[in-house]
């Protein structure tokens, strides 16, 4: 199974995916808020969005698992 990890800690502002999309490798999935600054994720591989572990407004840290792929 694919993960998309963030890259660093903050938080989940704003989600650009949802469950059942086919999304690309280096496509922006998510969007961090840290100290004022938005930061996106993109994602490594391609693949299609199983399930979101992190929703909007929760707090990660680096190296959390945002999203499943299949």
């Amino acid at each position: 199974m694919n993960e998309v990890r963030t890259t660093m800690a903050g938080n989940v502002w704003k989600l650009t995916v949802a469950v059942g999309d086919e999304i690309q490798a280096g496509q922006e999935v998510a969007i961090l808020e840290s100290m004022k600054m938005e930061i996106p994720i993109e994602a490594e591989t391609a693949g299609k969005v199983k399930r979101i572990v992190k929703p909007e407004g929760e707090f990660v840290d680096e190296g959390d698992v945002l999203l499943e792929l299949e």
